[in-house]
């Protein structure tokens, strides 16, 4: 019997989608291949007995893309984990993790079991493919939510008093030497309000919105919002005297600010333009937009109206050819997410979720699968994972196949997000399992798109079905 550590991983078809033949990633197809004497599969089946020697530590391999805090990456065990640099050779590696680089689908090897974003968002992965690939896409929702929650606070301010002109005017003043002299005569130019006793409008009620609307609370600002998804989780967090408003419209009629804390989606009943003319029409003269969610979730020709006309303002750190050089704006870099905080917060989180799902199969923070929670495996088990389409009939052939190759199924648990469904099946049978037929022949049913045994030896018994292939 061989140890599965002993694998050797070659290539030995590439008849495959060419964005997946191009990669660099070396896997074994067994589909009328002549497969060397040396290459090894979970062989014969193994029994219960070597549970030790199948155990024995390997290693996990991450690539990273972009610089990573070393904090975050040190969530990673040393001794089960070989962290692949930026800039480094990239391939075979069986997690990804990035920040802000443009990730293409050449650079996704075979061998890949998810992907992870050191971030809220992650329009820079492909995540429609990932899913037609099976393969899971996580997120940090909230790991940045202090940074952004104090930069919309800094906007308020900002917002309330022109000391960005206020600035730039010492400066002038400064450098024709008569700084000193102008100090006390010109600070009535630059007059404004407090936030004590104002109205702020909070717009999406998530993790950065409700810290928002906690903080604001304990400056004495009266809050509304809305939200029409507002999970358990966030209302918690809400101040307890916040009224909340069945419409955007509503919440800021009355508002003194607005802070937007929306995800930006694109399409039919997205959120693109969603703060337009219906909803600016409803502002105070004089209300200050708070943008640090995204750019094009604001109508820029309705937003410029409103600052021409009401004396109003927008604070935001996403450029605008409309709005950036307006009297009336504060436009920022990016800054939302860029504290040291922040960043090492979201790589721990990422390290955290993908050690989770490679290590017991759990998901959570995923964009495009489900969120499955599993409690630890049952001593004499052992764990296989399945992502399937989710389509009719599929989840009974899962089972019918582990009933064909006498297994039985001591826990299953099965989740569906839109077009994908996933499976976690604890098995136990009697002295001998043979993992290679059942893994060959379930993956290479209809509709399954990989599977993977969670045991054993880091980096081991992941299999897919590409096009009709199966690859190891």
């Amino acid at each position: 019997m061989s140890n599965i550590a002993s694998i050797t991983i070659r290539r030995i078809a590439s008849s495959v989608r060419p964005s997946i033949a191009a990669s660099r990633s070396q896997a074994r197809n067994f589909s009328g291949a002549t497969v060397p004497a040396d290459i090894e599969h979970f062989t014969s089946g193994w029994n219960f007995d070597d549970i030790e020697e199948f155990s024995k530590p390997g290693s996990w391999s991450i690539q990273t893309f972009n610089k990573i805090s070393e904090k975050g990456l040190a969530k990673f065990p040393s001794d089960l984990y070989n962290i692949k640099p930026t800039g480094g050779e990239t391939g075979n590696a069986h997690a990804i993790l990035l920040r802000s680089h443009k990730l293409q689908e050449s650079e996704v090897d075979v061998c890949v079991r998810a992907i992870a974003r050191c971030g809220a968002g992650t329009n820079n992965v492909p995540v429609a493919r990932m899913t037609e690939l099976g393969i899971p896409v996580f997120n940090t929702p909230g790991a940045n939510a202090n940074a952004v929650k104090e930069l919309i606070l800094c906007g308020m301010l900002l917002g309330s008093r022109r000391i960005v002109d206020g600035v730039n005017h010492m400066k002038d003043l400064g450098s024709q030497g008569m700084a000193k002299e102008r100090v006390e005569k010109d600070k009535a130019m630059f007059g404004g309000q407090e936030l004590k006793g104002k109205t702020l409008a909070v717009i999406g009620l998530g993790h950065i919105g409700a810290a928002t609307a906690r903080d604001a609370s304990t400056l004495g600002m009266k809050v509304t919002g809305y939200d029409p998804g507002l999970s358990i989780e966030s209302a918690l967090k809400l101040p307890t005297g916040i009224g909340l408003r069945d419409s955007i419209a509503s919440a800021v009629s009355s508002a003194d600010y607005i802070s937007i804390n929306i995800p930006y989606v694109k399409g039919e009943g997205g959120t693109h333009g969603i703060i337009g003319k219906d909803v600016i029409s409803n502002f105070k003269s004089g209300a200050v937009l708070l943008n640090f969610a995204r750019g094009e979730l604001v109508d820029s020709d309705e937003m410029k109206k409103h600052l021409d006309d009401n004396n109003g303002r927008y604070i935001s750190d996403f450029p605008d050819d409309a709005l950036w050089d307006h009297k009336n704006s504060v436009i920022l870099p990016h800054l939302g997410a860029s504290t040291e905080e922040a960043e090492d917060s979201a790589a721990a989180m990422a390290a955290e979720t993908i050690q989770e799902y490679l290590e017991t199969g759990t998901i959570r923070n995923s964009v495009n699968f489900p969120s499955v929670s599993l409690p630890e495996r049952a001593e004499g088990t052992i764990r296989i994972s399945v992502v399937n389409k989710n389509q009719p009939g599929v989840l009974a052939s899962i089972t019918e196949s582990f009933a064909k190759h006498n297994m039985n199924i001591q826990q299953q648990v099965n989740h569906s997000r839109g077009d994908i469904a996933y499976n976690v099946l604890d098995i136990e049978s009697g002295t001998e399992v043979s993992i290679k037929d059942l893994q060959s022949s379930l993956t290479m049913m209809d509709g399954i798109l990989s599977s993977r045994v969670v045991f054993g030896t880091p980096g081991a018994g992941y299999a897919r079905n590409i096009d009709g292939q199966y690859w190891v």
